[in-house]
C-alpha cells in the first residue's frame, strides 16, 4: 500500500522501525519495554513489523568493564558478541508478554551488495514475516570490518525497508523531530514535513546521540530517510518516546513524503 502521510501509518501493512543505541542501552535500557508495547500493538492489529536495533556494542560494554565506546575494531567486535546476546534476550523477554517470538537477523554491508546474499536475506525475512515472527535486525558487528560497515544503522534500516518493500520506515532517536538547527539552540524550529526534492536549505545538524554511544545523528537520518523515500517508503523521524503515537498515525515527528511507488508486475511467461 502507499503510505502517503503519517496518518496512514496506523493502517500500514509493513513497517520497519529503527531504534538507536542511546535509546535502549545504559540508563535507557528500561525503554525497551514501552518500545515493545508499541511494536506489539501494531503487530496485534495485523501489521508486519521489522525492528532494526542498534545497541549491541553499547549493551556489551559493561560486561567488558568498558566505560567508553571502544575505538579499536577488535574490542568493538568483542563487545558486540557479548552485547548482541544480551540485547536479544531483553527484547524476547519483553515480547514474551505478548506471545510474540523474535527472529535475529544479522547483516553486513556485503550481504546487501552481493546478489546471492541479498536474495537469501530477502527470502529469510519474507518467511519470518509470513510466520508472524518479529525480525530484529542489526549490523553483524562481530565480523564487519571498517571497510564494509554500513556506517550507521539508519542506513541499514533504509536498505532493509527497500529490501522487503516496506510501506514505511520509522527512525527513532533522542529528539522528537528534525529541527532547523540543533534543538538546544535558540530559534530552533521543528520541521513537520519534508516534500519531495526539498533541499532543506538552511537546516543545520547536530552530532551523535546524547548518551554518546551511538554513531548516527540528524544528518545520517536525513540521508537514510531520503534513500527510503526515494524507493517509495514513507519515512517518519521522531523520538523513541513517541513510537506508540507514531505507529498510531498521530501528528508527531518529521514526515518525508515518499516517491510514487511503481508496483512490480510478474514477468511474462
Amino acid at each position: 500500500m502507499t503510505v502517503a502521510d503519517r496518518s496512514d501509518l496506523a493502517s500500514a501493512r509493513r513497517v520497519v522501525v529503527k531504534v538507536g543505541s542511546s535509546s535502549i542501552s545504559g540508563d535507557n535500557a528500561g525503554q525497551i519495554a514501552p518500545l515493545v508495547d508499541a511494536l506489539a500493538a501494531a503487530h496485534g492489529r495485523g501489521a508486519e513489523i521489522v525492528l532494526v536495533s542498534s545497541g549491541a556494542i553499547a549493551t556489551g560494554m559493561p560486561y567488558l568493564a568498558l566505560t567508553n565506546r571502544p575505538v579499536d575494531l577488535a574490542t568493538q567486535q568483542a563487545a558486540a558478541a557479548v552485547g548482541q546476546n544480551v540485547l536479544i534476550y531483553r527484547y524476547q523477554d519483553s515480547l514474551d508478554r505478548y506471545g510474540i517470538v523474535a527472529g535475529q537477523v544479522l547483516l553486513t554491508a556485503g550481504d546487501l551488495e552481493n546478489d546471492a546474499h541479498r536474495s537469501n536475506a530477502q527470502r529469510a525475512m519474507e518467511r519470518l514475516l509470513a510466520l508472524r515472527i518479529l525480525p530484529i535486525v542489526n549490523e553483524n558487528d562481530t565480523v564487519a570490518t571498517h571497510e564494509i560497515r554500513f556506517g550507521d544503522n539508519d542506513r541499514l534500516a533504509a536498505l532493509v525497508s527497500i529490501l522487503i518493500h516496506a510501506d514505511a520506515l520509522v527512525l527513532l532517536s533522542d529528539v522528537d523531530a528534525l529541527y532547523t538547527k540543533p534543538p538546544a539552540e535558540a530559534g530552533a524550529e521543528p520541521i513537520s514535513r519534508v516534500e519531495r526534492g526539498d533541499a532543506l536549505i538552511g537546516v543545520t545538524f547536530g552530532g551523535a546521540g546524547a548518551v554518546g554511544v551511538g554513531t548516527g545523528g540528524a544528518s545520517t537520518k536525513v540521508s537514510a530517510a531520503r534513500l527510503a523515500a526515494d524507493a517509495g517508503a514513507g519515512v517518519l523521524i521522531t523520538s523513541t518516546d513517541n513510537v506508540a503515537r507514531a505507529l498510531n498515525g498521530e501528528a508527531v515527528g518529521t514526515w518525508f513524503v515518499p516517491a510514487e511507488r511503481v508496483e512490480r508486475t510478474p514477468a511474462a511467461g
